[in-house]
């Protein structure tokens, strides 16, 4: 009796120890990775669509989304605070680098890979097709009664015309100096500051004429408007990509694999829908981005 009760105390030791090493090889067992987004819906869901494709590979993931705009995610970045987040590819050329517009999506792609690179040691995965490029929307009623369709059209009506955008819009290099730069000197009647979520309840109840937007913006779509033409190139390409820390990405190579597995199903039909689930239908961007990947294949439940 004494000799059968050693061997199942020995069974049990094993047994735990296969337990711990099965446990290690789990989830958790390739690393910590930290993933983060900017302060919008768009970057919600794309936030947590790295985490959740992370988790899912094996990763174990800290979430810090929501940590706030450009300034403070790319020194959250090049600190060391966070490994991964998306970023635009404009955002990444004008914004990050201080570079001249440029209009071809692969030329601007490569110059932020490259800069990125040799500047902060940061690496750009795959860009996704989808174009969230600085746009100007307005109700296709009202555009029609002035005739208006691209940017140079609403110039020319500025004066009869209020605008309404985020605060930073009337001072970045891309909004309102930016569009004097390229279409001349002009004053709209009025520009409304507000919060990015109050843009187009504001537009549609009549409080403003033309709304600043992006080209993946859910509203786009779910309230029919007019996407102005930029006419004469303000705007570069907006490709979203994952932007990670090169040291990261040394210790766990294959997030690269996870992440650009992504970035081929983000067409701006695609974002349009997920966002306006979020902004338009109320969801939580963490189950729609979780419904996303598991109807793609990506991830399981």
């Amino acid at each position: 009796m004494k000799k059968s009760g050693k061997i199942s105390l020995f069974l049990v030791v094993v047994l735990m120890g296969l337990s711990l090493i099965l446990t290690a090889c789990g989830a958790g067992a390739k690393g910590s990775v930290t993933v983060a987004s900017k302060d919008f819906t768009e970057q919600f869901i794309l936030g947590e669509m790295y985490a959740l494709l992370l988790e899912d590979a094996g990763y174990t993931v800290e979430r810090k989304l929501n940590l706030g705009g450009t300034p403070v995610t790319q020194a959250a970045l090049l600190s060391g605070e966070i490994d991964v987040y998306p970023e635009y590819t404009g955002t990444g050329l004008l914004t990050v680098l201080k570079l001249p517009v440029m209009s071809d999506p692969q030329a601007v792609f490569d110059t932020v890979k490259a800069e990125y690179a040799s500047q902060f040691e940061l690496v750009w995965l795959d860009p996704a097709p989808m174009n969230n490029t600085q746009a100007l929307a307005m109700t296709k009623a009202r555009a029609a009664e002035l005739g208006i369709t691209t940017f140079s059209d609403m110039v020319a009506h500025a004066s009869e015309l209020v605008l309404i955008g985020p605060p930073e819009f009337a001072e970045r290099e891309d909004g309102i100096p930016g569009l004097k730069q390229v279409y001349g000197d002009f004053e709209f009647a009025n520009f409304l500051s507000v919060d990015p979520g109050l843009r187009y309840q504001a537009l549609l109840n009549g409080e403003a004429d033309v709304v600043v937007a992006f080209g993946t913006d859910g509203e786009l779509a779910a309230y029919d408007l007019l996407s102005l033409v930029d006419d004469k190139g303000l705007y570069p390409p907006y490709q979203v990509a994952p932007v990670i820390r090169q040291a990261a990405l040394d210790e766990n190579p294959e997030i690269a694999e996870t992440l650009n597995a992504l970035a081929p199903l983000l067409t701006n039909e695609t974002m349009q829908r997920l966002n306006n689930e979020v902004s338009g239908n109320g969801r939580e961007p963490a189950d729609v981005a979780q419904e996303f990947l598991v109807q793609e294949g990506l991830i399981t439940e």
